[in-house]
């Protein structure tokens, strides 16, 4: 396992870069690894991609699940259960699903002082060049200042999730890591790792920035 991790783990980044799928994939490797793993879905305002969407997959996995009430859904009413509170006292390791934009981290800010207060937390920004609104480092990097504020909360790391799904070649990651130096650099965020899809994966031969395989366990709704 590449990752430095707190207690809690919080996965953060904007619509479809890839969140949800990165931290189902991060839960089962750490499952692998003999952990014990809680999954938050803190997504309450996006009726899409939210990991309450993959139960069969998480119950496989042995992971646990805490999410909204209205989950399951497409139903955008910020309810968060007190089960909700229980993470903090959990034994293992709590990854949690953020929302997608300030006002999807608003959610997450609602717990930022018991994160804060815990001393064992890391907050990873996905990135993805190929999403719409995040085409470069300075968008990307004015999204990740509406997530900080929203959430009150300071992002720790990046990872670079640039992909596009099953489109993905091995030069589709490597035109991405100029893009993931240069958001670094404008953030003073070291880059954690860089995801592949693992069909492609053992193809990338660059020691630029430590790779993470990953499967596409998401998948868009128009495809089920």
């Amino acid at each position: 396992m590449i990752f430095n991790l707190g207690h809690i783990t919080v996965i953060c980044g904007h619509y479809g870069c890839g969140k949800t799928n990165f931290a189902i994939n991060l839960a089962i490797d750490l499952v692998k690894a003999g952990e014990q793993v809680t999954l938050v879905d803190l997504d309450i305002v996006n009726p899409y991609f939210r990991s309450s969407d993959y139960p069969k997959i998480l119950k496989k996995n042995n992971i646990n699940l805490i999410a909204p009430q209205y989950a399951h859904s497409n139903l955008d009413i910020p309810s968060l259960p007190a089960e909700m509170y229980s993470m903090f006292s959990l034994p293992g390791k709590v990854i949690i699903d953020a929302g997608g934009d300030d006002a999807g981290a608003a959610a997450l800010g609602r717990f930022s002082s018991m994160i804060k207060d815990s001393g064992d937390y890391q907050m990873f920004y996905l990135i993805n060049k190929y999403r719409s609104l995040t085409p470069d480092a300075k968008s990307t990097v004015e999204i990740l200042n509406e997530i900080e504020l929203a959430s009150r909360l300071k992002a720790t790391g990046i990872i670079n999730n640039s992909h596009l799904s099953v489109m993905t070649e091995p030069e589709t990651v490597l035109n991405s890591f100029d893009y993931a130096h240069e958001v670094s650099n404008i953030t003073g965020l070291p880059i954690v790792c860089s995801t592949a899809v693992r069909s492609v994966a053992d193809q990338i031969d660059n020691m630029d920035m430590p790779i993470y395989p990953i499967d596409m366990l998401v998948t868009c709704p128009w495809q089920d």
